[in-house]
């Protein structure tokens, strides 16, 4: 069953467009997506998800086990930063561990997007909740990691806890995602119905086209990060594994719906590359970006959306 799993995701159209991007690096072709384009279609997904997230949550009623999915979310963001900082801390120093750290305890919104057409090929639902439950999950690992930067250096940062916690918030993805969700609860379904054609008939031809453009950063990001050793590549190959597969094992206690488990499994296991770096270069200037965006980049999401989401499902479908 796993390696079905594997291989319908490795010939997925959407993922051989990564790929291809990465080949077109390699082979040193001119092939890119204009930035204004790349920013029009990352915007257009995050409307999108967001969007058709709120419309599912009106149709779901509060439930406790709603509740207990958002504190999970809560408690990932905040013990993957604080357990990874402390192995991270071995081998480097104390800002580029908190920046690591702060993102693999956040979560990545084209990971998520990635995941939500994995779970469409296979036919399974998720809740509108997990949008939510996505874009609250940024700020609290950025205040840990910044929180263990300060502490451990043993210093004051110029920049308050408070600005932390609101550029979190107000960053363009998050902010939007969230704007989308709470417009897309409030519109009636024959609103939600005109605006169709835009928000789901397009969504895997524009999906494919960013990651096609993800192929290409990650690519160019590459090198960089094989000059850094192999401690930082064995870290992000290795640790997303063990919390998207810790975290399809103990949802199990507080649901049973697959699409569910994956979702939060799939926000454990990926690393942010947008809403973190940007906290860190006001937060934490002195961490390297040329470290923690590569990592997340171009090892751990490449990793998720081949080899680990096949993993993930197959445990909780086993577990």
């Amino acid at each position: 069953m796993t390696a079905k799993l594997l291989l319908d995701n490795l010939t997925n159209p959407a993922l051989l467009f990564f790929f291809l991007g990465i080949l077109s690096v390699r082979m040193k072709s001119d092939l890119e997506i204009p930035a204004d384009a790349s920013k029009f279609i990352s915007l257009y997904l995050l409307f999108s998800i967001g969007f058709k997230g709120g419309q599912e949550l009106a149709k779901n009623h509060f439930s406790p086990e709603i509740g207990y999915s958002i504190l999970l979310g809560f408690a990932i963001a905040i013990l993957i930063p604080f357990y990874t900082f402390f192995i991270l801390k071995r081998r480097l120093n104390i800002e580029d561990s908190g920046a690591i750290a702060a993102a693999y305890g956040s979560v990545s919104a084209v990971t998520f997007v990635t995941a939500g057409v994995f779970l469409e090929n296979q036919h399974i639902t998720y809740g509108g909740h997990m949008v939510a439950i996505m874009a609250f999950m940024e700020a609290p690992a950025i205040i840990v990691g910044v929180l263990l930067i300060r502490f451990f250096n043993n210093q004051e940062s110029k920049t308050p806890i408070k600005n932390i916690v609101y550029h979190s918030f107000s960053n363009g993805s998050v902010l939007l995602i969230l704007g989308s969700l709470v417009i897309g609860y409030f519109a009636t379904e024959k609103q939600a119905l005109d605006i169709k054609p835009f928000t789901t008939d397009i969504y895997k031809g524009f999906l494919a086209i960013f990651l096609l453009d993800m192929g290409i950063i990650s690519g160019r990001k590459l090198d960089g990060l094989l000059k850094a050793g192999w401690f930082p590549i064995l870290f992000a190959l290795i640790i997303p594994l063990i919390n998207g597969s810790a975290v399809a094992v103990i949802s199990g206690a507080i649901t049973h719906d697959i699409g569910n488990r994956f979702i939060l499994s799939i926000l454990a296991a990926s690393a942010s590359y947008i809403a973190v770096p940007a906290a860190m270069k006001i937060a934490v200037p002195k961490a390297n970006p040329g470290l923690f965006l590569p990592m997340a980049l171009a090892i751990t999401f490449p990793l998720n959306i081949t080899l680990g989401m096949p993993v993930y499902m197959a445990i909780i479908q086993h577990v």
